[in-house]
C-alpha cells in the first residue's frame, strides 16, 4: 500500500441528497504540525537517550531544547485563546455587527483599531488569529494593523502586570501611550494600502468578500443575516470550536518554527554582547530592543524581565524593551507570514523598530528621569 497522499477530490452527490459531505479528516496545516511535532518528539527522545547513555548532552543543544520549549509552552495557551476568541467570532459576530461600530473616518479607525485590545485582551501570539477573522468580517486594514499592534499591550491583563512590576509610572504610563500612538500611526499608513499589496491571496479574498458585503449593505441599507440563524446553540458552539481548532493548526507551525528561531538566537547570541552596550544613549536602546525580539516573551510577563534590568540600562532602554517587543519578535514575525505578504510584514517590522528607537532616543537625550 502506498503511504504517499494523492490529491482526492470532494464526493459528490445529488442536491436531495439529506446525508452531509464528509471532508478528508486533516488538512495540509494539520500534516504540517504533526510533522513537526514528530521533528520535535524525535529531538527530545534523541535527548533522553543520549542522557541515559552517555549521562550528558551537548550544553548548547540542551539549553537550545530548553529555551524552546519555554518559549512555545508558554505562548501556546495564548494562542489557544486567541484561537477560541476567533471562532467565537466566526460563529457568533455577524458582519453587519462589525460595520455598524466601524468608523468612516480613517483616523478614528486608526485610534479605535488602538484600543481595542480593552475589549480583546490577547497577547502578541493569539492577537493574530483574532485579526485574521476580523478582517474577514469586514475590519478595515487601519483598524486591524492597529488592534494587531497595540492589542498585546493596551489590554487590562498586561496593563496590571505592568503596574505589578512597575508601580503607577512613568514606565506603565509611556508603555501604553507610546505603544497605542506607534500602532495607530501605522494603522494609519496601512490605510493607503490596497489588499493585494499586503495580504496574502487566500487572506485578500477573504477580505475582499467581507468587505464586498459592507459595500452591498451600504449601497442598500439592508442588515445582513448572521452566519447561522437556524442552527442550534449547542451545534453553533462546537462549530466555533472546530474552527478555533483549525486556526490553532493553522497558526501554531509559525509559532512553532519563530519559537525554534528565538531559541536558536538565543543559544548562540551571547546576551553578556548585548547587556555590555548599557551604558551607551543610543547602544542601550538598541540592546534592549534586540533583546526584545531575540527573547520573544510574552508580554504578559515580560514587564517582570525589564525589571532585572532597571539597575543596568536607562528607563528609555527599558520602555523600548517593554514598547517594541510586544509589538514585534521573532515568533509573532513568522506569525505575520500567515495572514501578510513578505514586504507587508518587513515594514511591520520596520516601521515600530524606527518609531520607538526614535521616540527612546528622545526620551533618553531629552527628558531627565
Amino acid at each position: 500500500m502506498s503511504l504517499v497522499e494523492t490529491p482526492t477530490t470532494p464526493p459528490v452527490q445529488p442536491a436531495d441528497d439529506p446525508r452531509p459531505v464528509t471532508a478528508p479528516l486533516l488538512g495540509k496545516p494539520a500534516i504540517r504540525l504533526l510533522l513537526l511535532l514528530l521533528l520535535l518528539g524525535g529531538a527530545l527522545i534523541i535527548r533522553e537517550s543520549e542522557l541515559l547513555a552517555n549521562g550528558t548532552l551537548s550544553d548548547r543543544l540542551q539549553t537550545f531544547v530548553t529555551i524552546f520549549l519555554s518559549i512555545f509552552i508558554e505562548a501556546a495557551p495564548f494562542l489557544l485563546a486567541g484561537s477560541i476568541v476567533s471562532g467565537l467570532l466566526e460563529v457568533y459576530v455577524d458582519k453587519d455587527m462589525i460595520y455598524r461600530f466601524i468608523p468612516r473616518n480613517p483616523i478614528s479607525a486608526a485610534l479605535m483599531g488602538g484600543s481595542l485590545g480593552i475589549i480583546f485582551p490577547v497577547c502578541e501570539c493569539g492577537v493574530v488569529p483574532v485579526t485574521r477573522r476580523l478582517y474577514q468580517k469586514g475590519l478595515p486594514v487601519s483598524m486591524g494593523i492597529a488592534f494587531m499592534l497595540a492589542a498585546p499591550v493596551v489590554n487590562p491583563v498586561v496593563i496590571a502586570s505592568t503596574y505589578a512590576a512597575f508601580g503607577w509610572s512613568s514606565i506603565l504610563l509611556g508603555r501604553l501611550l507610546f505603544t497605542f500612538l506607534i500602532a495607530s500611526f501605522i494603522g494609519l499608513l496601512f490605510y493607503f494600502a490596497k489588499p493585494k499589496d499586503i495580504f496574502l491571496p487566500e487572506q485578500e479574498r477573504a477580505f475582499n468578500e467581507g468587505h464586498h458585503h459592507d459595500h452591498e449593505q451600504s449601497e442598500h441599507g439592508e442588515h445582513g443575516q448572521h452566519n447561522h440563524p437556524t442552527a442550534p446553540r449547542g451545534s453553533r458552539f462546537w462549530e466555533a470550536m472546530g474552527l478555533a481548532g483549525d486556526d490553532f493548526v493553522d497558526m501554531a507551525r509559525y509559532l512553532i518554527v519563530g519559537s525554534m528561531l528565538a531559541a536558536a538566537m538565543q543559544t548562540l547570541v551571547p546576551q553578556p554582547v548585548l547587556l555590555a552596550l548599557g551604558d551607551g544613549a543610543i547602544t542601550s536602546i538598541v540592546a534592549m530592543m534586540v533583546l526584545a525580539f531575540v527573547l520573544s516573551v510574552c508580554s504578559t510577563v515580560d514587564a517582570f524581565l525589564a525589571l532585572a534590568f532597571v539597575n543596568s540600562f536607562p528607563p528609555a532602554a527599558i520602555l523600548a524593551f517593554l514598547v517594541f517587543g510586544p509589538m514585534v519578535d521573532i515568533k509573532s514575525a513568522l506569525m505575520f507570514l500567515g495572514v501578510f505578504n513578505r514586504r507587508a510584514v518587513l515594514y511591520l517590522i520596520l516601521l515600530p523598530l524606527m518609531a520607538t528607537l526614535a521616540l527612546a532616543v528622545y526620551l533618553n537625550l531629552n527628558v531627565r528621569w
